[in-house]
């Protein structure tokens, strides 16, 4: 068996060895191999591909037999590029980071602990002492959460423990983590969530039925001193509407962690949005680094190294994908 790790992944070739048979051979390919087929014909039929992102023009190349996401997201996937008997599998072990970020974005909007510590010298101390500035707290405020899976529990969990009141909507009726929830909403109650929320969350992932869900409309049913964290998807997000919403302050603040534009084989080095919210005051941006914590490569070629076990022993993978169609 070969393992073909494409692009960003074949960075993690060394962590993924230390997991597998050493019969396994391990290959790294660019990233334009996710595009183009010149790399197909060292596939075999027992083979699995490692990739965040998957395109074909014709379904009809050679097969292989597993596509293993070194992610949870599945949208660079294109499903009709990938024969049925390929099994399609994803990955997670990103909770953790991602629901750390969210509780560090929020205190830090709240508490404003970092322009403290950046105003504090030893020449001005005395009159910062005398004019301080109450700062806010995350208790009792109302966190509204955008999805509730294994993304959406983790921060629940944490924001409970700071005495935060919980409303989570989801596309599937929530049974997990009910205990800690003020309200479990249904998909449609978008603008319940989004009229009682001061933090509004957003870990849902995208379809056609979540792309743009906040738009103009939606956005202005926000509080004017809400704050939308974005941790999934840029394009759940209308750009022109949040951009608006910002920069009129119909909205309090954004915190964006996901972008509508990313490098890639024909642009190396975009703008990550077609308009300018690293420039508004009211905007804390990040480069898609909310998962990024130096723990979790490990924890996830560790699963997919453990998913590729299975296959090789016939026995049933974790994560398996369902498509999103029917042949």
């Amino acid at each position: 068996m070969k393992v073909f790790m494409i692009g960003e992944s074949a960075k993690h070739r060394d962590t993924l060895l230390r997991f597998l048979p050493a019969s396994v051979d391990v290959i790294g390919l660019p990233r334009e191999a996710a595009t183009t087929d010149e790399y197909d014909r060292d596939m075999g039929e027992d083979d699995v591909l490692i990739t965040l992102r998957y395109s074909r023009d014709n379904i009809h190349q050679k097969k292989f037999r597993l596509l293993h996401v070194p992610g949870a997201g599945l949208d660079g996937i294109n499903f009709h590029s990938i024969p049925e008997s390929v099994s399609i599998c994803n990955v997670f072990e990103h909770e953790i980071p991602i629901a750390e970020y969210v509780i560090s974005a929020m205190l830090d909007i709240e508490v404003r602990f970092a322009k403290m510590c950046a105003e504090f010298s030893r020449e001005n101390w005395a009159r910062l002492y005398r004019a301080r500035t109450p700062h806010g707290e995350l208790n009792g405020k109302t966190l509204g959460l955008i999805g509730y899976g294994r993304i959406g529990q983790e921060i629940a969990k944490r924001a409970h423990a700071f005495g935060m009141q919980i409303i989570a909507i989801n596309r599937s009726a929530i049974h997990e983590g009910l205990d800690i929830l003020n309200q479990a909403l249904p998909m449609d109650k978008l603008d319940s969530l989004l009229t009682a929320s001061d933090f509004v969350v957003i870990a849902c992932p995208l379809s056609d039925k979540t792309r743009g869900l906040l738009n103009a409309a939606s956005l202005k049913k926000m509080h004017r001193h809400a704050v939308l964290i974005n941790i999934s998807r840029a394009e759940i997000v209308d750009q022109q509407a949040l951009y608006d919403a910002l920069k009129e302050r119909l909205i309090g603040a954004a915190v964006i962690d996901v972008w509508w534009h990313y490098p890639s084989t024909d642009q190396d080095n975009p703008a990550p949005s077609d308009l300018p919210f690293d420039t508004l005051p009211n905007v804390l941006c990040t480069a898609h680094s909310s998962a990024w914590s130096k723990y979790l490569p490990e924890r996830r070629y560790r699963a997919i190294a453990h998913n590729i076990r299975r296959l090789i022993s016939g026995e049933p993978l974790f994560n398996l994908v369902q498509r999103p169609y029917s042949s």
